[in-house]
């Protein structure tokens, strides 16, 4: 009788634990900032694209080449480097300068290196498959004006459970023919990460 009280018991407390160690899932506001690690995350890819866009927009040099001009200046992303100690997604950074370049509709935007080479694979398959009054015509791209580039460093500074991490991104537009630099900025985020001691 002790023992299937004792097994009874068993079963109870193993059922709770499994329970327990199930994993929750819910759904959130896709601009809802969480902070798990302390890590990059997509809430500072975000934040450092658009105070970077908007500094781009209201800065002279805009002006200055539209006047010239006649025409708004075209832009195209570069390489934005992870120069930092961690692994950071570029990739979807990129994506977010982008969104927010074209939001700002004060520049016009082209398509970076790697979309180029899709779009020009499927105009060529236009030139044989396509009827002729729908095909689109090869070498008639818009050629980026200004290249934007830059990269992202970390300092860190940790003892035990606490560490300050300090990230840096700089960017800059270069002129694609002359190698002017028209803009640079930077923008600093600081965080402060104390970790749990309670271990499950």
């Amino acid at each position: 009788m002790k023992s299937c009280i004792l097994l009874s018991a068993l079963i109870l407390v193993s059922a709770g634990a499994l329970t327990g160690c199930k994993t929750k899932v819910e759904r959130v506001a896709a601009d809802e900032q969480i902070d798990i690690s302390g890590r990059w995350n997509d809430t500072d890819s975000q934040l450092v694209s658009q105070e970077m866009i908007a500094d781009i927009a209201q800065r002279p040099w805009i002006e200055e080449y539209t006047a010239k001009n006649g025409k708004k200046p075209v832009v195209i992303v570069g390489t934005i480097r992870n120069l930092s100690s961690e692994h950071i997604e570029t990739g979807t950074f990129v994506k977010d300068l982008e969104r927010e370049l074209i939001n700002n509709g004060r520049v016009t935007f082209v398509a970076n290196k790697t979309e180029r080479g899709e779009l020009r694979e499927e105009r060529k398959e236009q030139q044989t498959w396509s009827r002729e009054e729908t095909q689109k015509r090869l070498a008639a791209e818009t050629g980026a004006d200004y290249m934007l580039q830059g990269g992202i460093k970390t300092i860190i500074d940790s003892e035990g459970k606490r560490s300050v991490k300090f990230y840096q991104v700089d960017m800059e537009m270069v002129h694609l023919e002359t190698n002017e630099k028209v803009w640079m900025g930077d923008k600093k985020i600081k965080k402060y990460v104390k970790k749990s001691s309670v271990k499950w």
